[in-house]
This record gives structure tokens, sequence and C-alpha cells, in this order.
């Protein structure tokens, strides 16, 4: 049980560098996300990771996202105790994973999403989530959120959809674009990540807690398929 907590919600930040206060852009020198992006995965990942990286597409420079068996996610630590409402940007998907599942375990494959992640106070945290997040936190040194709101591009649940991990409700998805959209063309976004966050935590909750991360991820690990996305662009705005 506790490693399929720590599975479902691997989205660590790191300690040193928790500081930024702002979106930083995905390119840098090379083709490698540049600081303070980083790749995390689970501790002591053994299975691959989700291949990111920094290409230029449609005249501009935007983020390969590739999970092919794989798990992984890219994240911006931040430190935001009265975050901006929105968050926008720019996504396309390019090759969707047709066996992905949200509602099962074995079919817990994502082909492209944006996260949030949020300090949400333990004591906030049902029972017996809070003593699965305790002992998943106690295996690492980097900080696992208590809260996470991702928005998932998914090739069969339809554009509203909301619902948790099957693994926890430490982690629940919000559903935007799904096999209707088209694929190959961008898309663009801009939610109001605080109402978004009372929606899908309210239930927890009456208080926003400070803002940790933003990442982008995409994962194949529990189908054993192969999908490809892209993403550009992420801000933070009023």
């Amino acid at each position: 049980m506790q490693r399929a907590f720590v599975l479902s919600t691997a989205l660590l930040i790191a300690p040193l560098i928790a500081q930024a206060t702002t979106l930083q852009p995905f390119a840098g020198s090379g083709s490698a996300p540049a600081a303070p992006w980083q790749v995390i995965g689970l501790p002591a990942q053994s299975k691959p990771f989700t291949h990111f990286s920094v290409v230029e597409l449609d005249g501009q420079h935007a983020l390969r996202v590739e999970a092919d068996s794989s798990y992984g996610n890219l994240v911006h630590p931040l430190q935001l105790a009265s975050p901006p409402h929105h968050l926008a940007w720019s996504w396309r998907l390019d090759e969707p994973n047709p066996d992905a599942d949200l509602h099962l375990r074995q079919g817990d494959d994502i082909a492209l999403k944006v996260c949030t992640l949020w300090d949400l106070p333990l004591e906030q945290v049902p029972f017996f989530e809070r003593q699965l997040l305790r002992a998943a936190r106690s295996r690492t040194d980097e900080h696992l959120p208590a809260a996470t709101v991702c928005y998932v591009w998914d090739a069969h649940l339809p554009a509203g959809s909301v619902l948790p991990s099957p693994f926890t409700r430490r982690l629940r998805y919000m559903v935007l674009r799904s096999g209707t959209d088209p694929l190959h063309q961008w898309q663009h976004e801009r939610r109001d990540i605080v109402a978004d966050f009372m929606k899908l935590f309210g239930d927890e909750t009456h208080e926003l807690p400070p803002l940790i991360g933003v990442a982008v991820g995409a994962d194949a690990d529990n189908t054993h398929r192969h999908s490809l996305g892209h993403a550009a662009e992420l801000q933070l705005e009023p």
C-alpha cells in the first residue's frame, strides 16, 4: 500500500531550490530543460524515466514529453503562500495511450498532464491517508505534496471529468482534453487554479494552502505502452 501511494503521488519537490516565485522557461542552452525544472521519479526508481527534451516545434521552443513504459515528472519548485489565480499554457497530443483507464490502477497512465502541487497541512488530510503520507515522506529527503491537481489530456474520458487517482485521493484529475480533440494541433488553456483546487479539495479545507510546484508529465508504466506530447508557454498569471 505504501509503495502504491508513493508511486501515484511522486511529484517530489527538492528542498534546496524550492524558493522560486515565478515559472522559468523550459529552454536553456541545450536540449535538456533548464533549471530549476528537474526530472523527478520514484525513490530508487528502477523503471525507465519519461523523457523530457526541449525542441523547436512550429516556430517556438516546446517541451517534448515521451513516455515508453516509463514514469517521471518535470517539476518546477515554487514557494507561493498567495499564488496567482491562473495558470496558462499550450499543449498538443501527438500520440495518445489507447490502453489508459484512469479508473483502474492497471490503466492509471496519462499521455500528457500539467499539475499544480499544494502544501496542504497534514492535519487537514484524512487520518488514514495522513499516515500513508507520513510514511511516504519518511522514505525520501524531498517533499511530497499533500494535495496535487493534475490537468489531463486523456484518450477516452470526456472533457470536464473529475476523479481521484485510483491509488490515492491525494492526487486528483481534471480532464481538459479528450479523444475528441484533434492530434498534432496546439490547444491553449488558462485555468483558475485556485478555483480548481477548491473544487477538487474543498471537501478537506476552506483555506488555500501554499503552491509549492508546477509539473508537466506523462507515464506509461502501468499499461506498458507509448505516448508522445508537447507543452509550451507555461505562465502563472493574475
